[in-house]
């Protein structure tokens, strides 16, 4: 596992961004972990957060885009961050764009904050995580009827690798399925169990063997993948 991602882990678990437990999810799932990227609030999470996306996005990808498109809410901070660490770490500028919740008819008029959409660009998606494909579902349309894009790729900080709500496939999965785009993760929960099982964190151990267990029954039943 590449470096970026332990760190990133251990990033998640000293920010309380993902945590472990009883939880219960909007899906109505019983789920041992949680994953809460609006618990990124400081100038420096956000900035440690940009890199990692920009590491990520550039080892999947490549920089070959012009918009970092954040879907509102979670994902506006998300694709400002981004794009700045970019022209930080890789020196390529990239536009940010995202969509309101409600069309604005005065001043900066329309349904897009940051840059417009203009034919030809090629457009990356960035998320925190990725259950369902609902925000995709509401997303695709709104990008699609501003010009004449073509959608690289989606970016989440975690894949959960759990059946999406309409298939066994994973959301992911789903995704790349029904828009023809590829996804990607920084990093999956096999990785995250890798590096945190009756390993220490920070003096803590996070996952033992019986948060384990739990994690084991949960993708029995739910999971998507091998982990």
């Amino acid at each position: 596992m590449e470096q970026y991602k332990q760190d990133f882990i251990g990033f998640m678990v000293d920010s309380q961004v993902l945590k472990f437990g009883d939880f219960t999810l909007k899906s109505g799932r019983k789920s041992p972990f949680f994953m809460n990227a609006g618990a990124y609030v400081t100038g420096t999470q956000l900035k440690k957060l940009g890199e990692y996306y920009a590491k990520a996005i550039h080892d999947r990808y490549g920089l070959d885009f012009d918009v970092l498109f954040g879907p509102a809410y979670k994902g506006i901070p998300l694709a400002v961050a981004t794009v700045m660490a970019i022209s930080e770490l890789y020196g390529k500028e990239i536009r940010y764009c995202a969509n309101r919740k409600e069309v604005k008819d005065h001043g900066d008029t329309g349904i897009l904050l940051g840059s417009k959409l203009k034919d030809g660009d090629r457009v990356m998606i960035i998320e925190d995580v990725t259950t369902s494909g609902k925000s995709i579902e509401e997303t695709f349309p709104i990008i699609k009827a501003q010009a004449d894009v073509t959608i690289r790729g989606l970016m989440v900080s975690l894949n959960r690798m759990e059946k999406g709500l309409s298939s066994d496939k994973s959301a992911l999965d789903e995704i790349k399925e029904k828009y023809g785009f590829e996804t990607g993760a920084i990093v999956t929960m096999e990785e995250v169990v890798e590096c945190l099982y009756n390993k220490p964190y920070g003096g803590t151990v996070y996952i033992n063997d019986d948060l384990k267990a739990a994690i084991d029954a949960y993708y029995e039943t739910y999971g998507a993948g091998r982990i």
